[in-house]
C-alpha cells in the first residue's frame, strides 16, 4: 500500500509540474508576440524569469519563445478570456483562460460552473481589484518589506503564499518597474503577474466545513481544465 501511495504521489507531482510548464509555455508564447528578446520585451522577461525559477527545461522555454514570436512557421493564436461567477455557497470566482478555441472552452466552463453559477461579464469583477502581484523573498533574513515596498514603488504588501515570502501589490502598469526595483531593496522576485484580489474576501472559517469542501472541489475541477491559466477566488488567505 505504501509503495502504491508513493508512486501515486510521484505521478501527481509530475502531473502538476507538467501542467505548470504548460501554462508557462502559453504565457511565454503570448508574451513573445511582442518580440523574442526578453531584454527588450518586459512582459516576456518576467515570464521567462518565472519559468527559469521553476526549472523549466531550456529547450521547452526556447521553443515556446520561437513559436510565439512566429520564428518556427507555426501559426499560434491564444485568446484571453475571463469567466466570472460563483462557486457553491456564493463564493465569487474569476477564471482566466488562454485558449486556441473559445467554442471548446465556453461549453466546458458552463459544465464546470453547474455546481455554482456562471455570471455575465462584470457580474463579479466589480468585487475584485485588478493589480500587479509580485511574490518575492528576502535575500537576507530580516529585510523590511515595508521599506522595500515604498522604495520600489509598490502600492501595498502582504505575506506571500509561501512561508517567508512577501506579496507586493502594484498598479497594473507598474508591474515591471517594481519587479526591476525590488532586487536593489534586498528582495528576489519569485513570480510577477497581473491578477485579481478580492475586495471583500470571505473568511473560510465562516463556512461550514462541508460547504468549504464543496467549494474546494469546485475550484480543483476548474483548475484542472487545460485552458485555465489562473483562478482568482473571493476567499481570505
Amino acid at each position: 500500500m505504501g509503495a502504491q501511495w508513493k508512486a501515486k504521489g510521484k505521478a501527481q507531482a509530475a502531473d502538476a509540474r507538467g501542467k505548470l510548464f504548460g501554462r508557462l509555455a502559453k504565457d511565454i508564447m503570448v508574451a513573445a508576440r511582442g518580440g523574442a528578446d526578453p531584454a527588450s520585451n518586459s512582459r516576456l522577461r518576467l515570464v521567462v524569469e518565472q519559468a527559469r525559477k521553476v526549472s523549466m527545461p531550456k529547450d521547452t522555454l526556447e521553443r515556446a519563445i520561437k513559436k510565439g514570436a512566429g520564428l518556427t512557421g507555426e501559426a499560434v493564436h491564444f485568446e484571453h478570456v475571463m469567466y466570472e461567477g460563483f462557486a457553491p455557497h456564493q463564493v465569487p470566482v474569476m477564471v482566466e483562460c488562454l485558449t486556441d478555441n473559445v467554442k471548446r472552452t465556453a461549453p466546458e466552463m458552463r459544465v464546470l460552473f453547474r455546481k455554482g453559477h456562471l455570471g455575465a461579464s462584470g457580474s463579479v469583477a466589480w468585487d475584485f481589484d485588478h493589480l500587479g502581484m509580485i511574490e518575492a523573498e528576502p535575500v537576507v533574513a530580516g529585510s523590511d518589506p515595508e521599506v522595500a515596498a515604498i522604495e520600489a514603488g509598490a502600492e501595498d504588501f502582504e505575506p506571500g503564499h509561501e512561508e517567508g515570502t512577501t506579496l507586493f501589490l502594484t498598479a497594473p502598469t507598474d508591474l515591471d518597474l517594481v519587479s526591476r526595483a525590488l532586487p536593489a531593496q534586498g528582495f528576489t522576485v519569485i513570480s510577477a503577474k497581473l491578477g485579481y484580489k478580492p475586495k471583500n474576501p470571505i473568511d473560510p472559517a465562516s463556512l461550514d466545513p462541508a460547504h468549504l469542501e464543496e467549494v474546494e472541489a469546485f475550484l480543483a475541477a476548474i483548475d484542472a481544465n487545460d485552458d485555465v491559466q489562473n483562478v482568482f477566488v473571493g476567499l481570505a488567505g
